[in-house]
């Protein structure tokens, strides 16, 4: 016996242009006709219903009837395949009829043109140890991908200015002068005013540590050897790191973000050349001169530190620093703060390059680079003062 059921809602007189469907049920294999307009504009009383469709079917097996559709586009082949992804669900069978070769070709590409990602990215978002090894995987991407870009700067830094493509030329010495100017001697207060605070601190916990033994005059020899060896050049090269470096991956991202940089390109110039070289080479200039005044003001707080706390006078002071302070202790952090300037250029120069076209990439790199500058800060640090104590310097 056969049963006709109506599952559309259209009782107007437009009804028959409008997508519609009709179930009828059989003992063996309910067919479902579809029957009408079944594009975007005209299926709109049968996207809810439709899908739902196979949740009332009780039979394991059933077809489809689409000799009825009049008109058929992407997004009657996207409810069918909703529709038939239920039936897979619920474990009925089914067979399309009918069907011509516009329909058969839209059926066939849905499943891999609209195929919905979501169900995947679910399944790995519960995979902890597959999280972790795409985040992995992706991190030492990035890293290589930044090593390179890195020492191509380098190699181009070394290499010259080379202001034009493939020729030789130096950069300007008033751009390498502009920047030290921004870099150095507008840094100076602020490294000044850092030094005193830390000189004055640390001065003051190693006499109130001492005082115990009697020995708070020996706080001279711990406070000049520390700043001239360790302290002095990394405060130095962290305060330029957050403060310039911070502002030069700012200025070449920003020139990214306003295509100035394919400006550079077009005309000739060598961007390299024309934003990071003159910013290196004020780095390397300035760099170990602020480590010289930071210096100078930290053992000025020292001295007063211990004067009025201790009481210990400026020439008991510099007696002490002159029995202790040698020519390794004053060489050992100079030499490091090349390597630091060139550090803090590279990777600010590096993300700045990598900004994108928001300015939500701009304040992206802009933290990534000074996170990343302040690191290897600290890590070139230890690793000298291992190598210095490996060779006893």
């Amino acid at each position: 016996m056969v049963k006709t059921a109506s599952m559309s809602k259209n009782t107007s007189q437009n009804s028959k242009r409008l997508a519609r469907f009709e179930l009828i049920q059989s003992d063996n294999s309910p067919v479902i006709k579809l029957i009408g307009d079944w594009r975007h504009e005209a299926i709109e009383q049968v996207a809810t219903e439709f899908p739902q469709l196979p949740d009332q079917i009780k039979q394991k097996q059933l077809s489809i009837d689409v000799s009825g559709v009049t008109n058929f586009d992407t997004a009657g082949a996207w409810l069918v395949h909703q529709f038939t992804n239920g039936c897979d669900a619920k474990g009925v069978t089914y067979q399309i009829d009918n069907a011509s070769d516009n329909i058969s070709s839209l059926l066939s590409k849905i499943p891999a043109e609209l195929h919905d990602p979501s169900q995947d990215e679910d399944e790995h978002r519960h995979n902890i140890f597959q999280m972790i090894v795409d985040r992995t995987i992706k991190g030492c991407r990035a890293l290589y991908s930044d090593v390179v870009m890195g020492l191509n700067i380098l190699g181009a830094t070394i290499q010259g200015g080379q202001l034009k493509e493939g020729r030789n030329t130096g950069a300007s010495p008033a751009a390498i002068v502009t920047q030290m100017d921004h870099i150095g001697v507008r840094a100076i207060p602020i490294v000044v005013l850092i030094s005193l605070a830390i000189g004055a601190i640390v001065t003051q916990q190693s006499a109130f540590q001492l005082r115990a033994f009697g020995a708070e005059a020996f706080a001279a020899d711990l406070v000049s050897v520390l700043q001239l060896r360790e302290v002095g050049v990394l405060i130095t090269s962290i305060m330029v790191a957050g403060r310039s470096g911070s502002a030069i991956t700012a200025e070449i991202g920003s020139m990214k973000m306003r295509e100035e940089v394919d400006a550079l390109k077009v005309m000739g110039l060598n961007p390299v050349g024309v934003l990071v070289f003159p910013r290196i080479i004020a780095l390397l200039v300035v760099l170990p001169l602020l480590t010289i005044i930071a210096n100078f003001a930290a053992l000025f707080a020292s001295a007063l530190v211990l004067y009025f706390y201790s009481e210990v006078p400026f020439n008991v002071f510099l007696s002490r620093m002159k029995a202790f302070i040698d020519y390794t202790t004053l060489t050992s952090g100079m030499i490091k703060t090349p390597f630091m300037a060139i550090m803090i250029g590279i990777i600010a120069a590096v993300e700045g390059l990598k900004v994108g076209g928001s300015a939500e990439s701009l304040g992206r790199r802009v933290t990534a680079s000074v996170v990343k500058a302040i690191f290897l800060v600290i890590v070139i640090d230890g690793l000298f003062a291992i190598f210095f104590a490996a060779i006893d310097f």
